[in-house]
């Protein structure tokens, strides 16, 4: 495939399972036996629908926008800025606060089908925006 087919498959990842929850995509998008490389994501690809659904019951008007993307041969590198207001269980019960934070996600592809991925959510701001943070001292 192509680098814009595979920026295809990304926005897909992105725009229809995340943002609007049809998890089905992935079927068609991730190898069966694909690499998980984020640190907390569940290895499999309906591990990976458990995780978005997770985030989605966490914060419901979760969105995350591309705000860069770009790829060399059969990877693709995107940075996104994701928001929603936490009024789910998320480390914690719901705060009712909203957050903004960056995220880097890479995904590899090899015949037509992404077969690793690494992902860098800003989780420290989250956790500063939701207040699950210790506050300094003055």
């Amino acid at each position: 495939m192509s680098s814009e087919q595979n920026k295809a498959m990304f926005r897909r990842v992105i725009e229809e399972a995340f943002n609007q929850g049809n998890y089905d995509v992935l079927d068609n998008i991730f190898a069966p036996d694909y690499q998980e490389h984020q640190f907390g994501l569940k290895p499999t690809v309906e591990g990976m629908k458990e995780d978005f659904a997770y985030l989605r019951t966490a914060f419901p008007d979760l969105h995350m926008t591309i705000e860069d993307l770009t790829a060399d041969g059969d990877t693709v590198w995107g940075r996104m800025v994701a928001t929603g207001t936490n009024q789910g269980p998320f480390m914690g019960p719901p705060t009712g606060k909203p957050i903004k934070i960056t995220v880097f996600d890479v995904l590899r592809f090899e015949n037509g089908r992404a077969v690793e991925h690494w992902g860098s959510p800003d989780r420290f701001a989250a956790m500063a925006q939701l207040g699950l943070l210790p506050q300094p001292q003055h």
